[in-house]
């Protein structure tokens, strides 16, 4: 059975502030829990006006209080803005907080600009091998202590902290498969290696102490509705943020637009198909269908559905017919 969970980007809609997101944040993490998802995952973004998660470690927690049964953690913390050890320590307090339910997810990009990069204080010389042994050290901090070690993760030393590696191109499976971690791609938003990624990953995969045999999870929007004109038009949301960020432009996400599509010249409706092409939007048979397809097609052990809509009882409504194919497709 595959499983189904949920990534927020905490969204910052037009006319609302970051204090509004969480509170949306708390509320669909309390429905999801009830609707049977198995995981609520928050991203690290950076000097982005539309998302509210940048202190990520910080909304975990808020959700992780709010619930009481969920998985939740980090899809991803970009482990370059941060020393390892205090990425150990502030998920070694989670997970101490909030037992058995605290997952961390890690990605190499910024998660920003090269100018908000260097706002973070980390060192931006381009060095290949730094995010492996990034993660190798890492899992170090979360490992029993050793007679003589000088530096522990206080708390985090000794916890069981899953760690995931996420990706959108052939790095990141090639990581995965070489530790023996589970591995989550970004097809949500950058699909075009997806099924290499999971080849490779599938057929290099190295056994470890976390994890015995391959494990996929892979990003799916979903704009569902009673009706497929109202997912489409929800849908609209996520399509003009992605033409602003693309073009230099983030901003709150924006009101549905039901004729932005006639707006969009040629390249960039062309960007739009690509780039969002795993996305189901439809009503819920509609959307059955097509889950059920990209399930067919991948093999995926896992779905992280996500949707940028605008409207929050219609983004509640969208996940709760996502639970409903769940149990569908189970059954």
């Amino acid at each position: 059975m595959t499983a189904f969970s949920i990534l927020d980007l905490a969204p910052i809609v037009e006319g609302g502030d970051a204090a509004q997101s969480f509170a949306n944040t708390r509320d669909l993490a309390q429905h999801a829990e009830r609707w049977g998802y198995n995981r609520y995952w928050l991203a690290e973004h950076h000097s982005m006006p539309g998302i509210a998660s940048a202190a990520t470690a910080v909304v975990i927690g808020h959700v992780a209080g709010a619930t009481s049964t969920i998985r939740v953690g980090a899809g991803g913390i970009m482990l370059p803005n941060h020393a390892p050890l205090v990425i150990a320590e502030q998920f070694g307090t989670l997970e101490a907080l909030y037992p058995g339910r605290i997952d961390l997810g890690l990605g190499r990009a910024p998660g920003s600009d090269q100018t908000t990069a260097r706002a973070l204080r980390r060192n931006l010389e381009s060095d290949p091998n730094a995010f492996p042994q990034d993660v190798q050290e890492l899992q170090s901090y979360f490992a029993a202590p050793q007679p003589g070690q000088k530096v522990r993760a206080v708390p985090g030393a000794g916890l069981d902290v899953p760690l995931w590696i996420l990706g959108s191109s052939l790095f990141g499976a090639q990581l995965a498969a070489a530790l023996g971690l589970p591995y989550a791609f970004a097809s949500h938003f950058a699909p075009g290696e997806m099924m290499n990624a999971l080849d490779i990953y599938r057929s290099r995969f190295q056994p470890s102490a976390q994890l015995d045999r391959p494990y996929v999870m892979l990003g799916l929007n979903l704009f569902a509705a009673d009706s497929d004109e109202e997912a489409q038009l929800h849908f609209t949301s996520l399509q003009q943020a992605f033409v602003a960020l693309r073009t230099g432009r983030p901003g709150p996400l924006p009101a549905p637009d039901a004729r932005f599509l006639e707006k969009v010249e040629g390249p960039a409706r062309e960007m739009l198909d690509h780039a969002l092409a795993c996305t189901a939007v439809g009503d819920p048979e509609s959307v059955k269908a097509q889950i059920g397809q990209f399930l067919e097609s991948t093999r995926a052990d896992e779905l992280m559905l996500t949707g940028q809509i605008h409207d929050h009882a219609a983004r509640l409504r969208s996940f709760e017919i996502g639970a409903q194919v769940m149990q569908q497709l189970a059954g």
